[in-house]
């Protein structure tokens, strides 16, 4: 691994990732959880965070523990510290368990607020056919040692680096226009990815992986903040062990909104887990 991860690995369930979703549950269908700091970039959340957080909770809910698809909605920026989260199953079968979630936090006045709202479905990845009829390759970008990571750049502004020290990225040189003023006009972002202690991934960790990545607008030229709207993922298989490839393109941007498509591969050339969000941006 590079040198971001620690020299001990963590292990799927004993790591940061795995303490810093962890979810309790107070009463059936009611969880409590303290949103990490550690997760944020600037003072805000990062949705893939969230989104993994809430499917944790899902995940104990529903009678199936792996996430097929998810779809959330974010209603209001989250804030670290305390949240509830309360589910309901809506169905629940044999091969499939369909439920909703959303994570609460209290604002300035002390009145409980909706930060998100997510309908999912679950199952069991392992109990999957095997058989892959696709058309989609892997991306090619250059191996592990010739990319960049944020501790290739300058020193960050202080606080703003809690999500990205807390991961393994290695952005692909050619969407890295935009670190040096240059940006290329294309809305494509590529990085290999990974969990800094070395944790590798499952499907909980695959819902991180779809939006950790620089937002693809800088690429296109633009700046500042990209809140997502809406953020779809779907699980297709658990990830082998190694490091990640994501992929995330951007094809049109209008009336202020644009799309990110996402995939993430697996070190066994197998597409692990799609995405597409709707994101805000900031023009002019």
């Amino acid at each position: 691994m590079p040198e971001a991860a620690s020299a001990t690995r963590a292990t799927i369930g004993d790591s940061e990732f795995d303490r810093d979703t962890a979810v309790t549950r107070r009463a059936p269908g009611v969880y409590d959880i303290d949103l990490s700091a550690g997760w944020t970039i600037i003072s805000a959340v990062n949705g893939g965070y969230l989104l993994a957080v809430l499917g944790r909770a899902l995940a104990d809910a529903l009678p199936h523990a792996d996430p097929f698809t998810i779809s959330a909605h974010y209603l209001t920026a989250s804030r670290p510290g305390p949240a509830v989260i309360r589910t309901d199953v809506v169905r629940a079968g044999r091969t499939l368990s369909t439920g909703q979630a959303s994570l609460f936090q209290y604002d300035d006045e002390g009145r409980e607020v909706e930060r998100i709202r997510v309908l999912a479905s679950y199952g069991d990845l392992d109990a999957l056919p095997d058989d892959v009829r696709t058309t989609a390759e892997p991306p090619v970008f250059p191996p592990m040692d010739q990319c960049f990571g944020p501790q290739d750049g300058p020193a960050p502004v202080e606080g703003s680096s809690a999500l990205t020290d807390r991961l393994m990225l290695k952005l692909d040189p050619s969407t890295l226009g935009w670190a040096v003023g240059a940006p290329s006009g294309r809305g494509e972002m590529r990085s290999w990815f990974g969990l800094a202690d070395g944790r590798d991934a499952d499907p909980l960790s695959l819902l991180l992986a779809v939006d950790a990545l620089p937002p693809t607008a800088f690429e296109i030229g633009l700046k500042g903040w990209v809140p997502t709207v809406e953020l779809t993922v779907h699980v297709r298989c658990r990830p082998a062990p190694g490091p990640l490839r994501v992929s995330i393109t951007t094809r049109n941007l209008a009336g202020g909104f644009l799309e990110e498509d996402a995939e993430v591969w697996d070190s066994e050339d197998r597409l692990v887990a799609q995405s597409r969000q709707l994101a805000r941006v900031r023009l002019g």
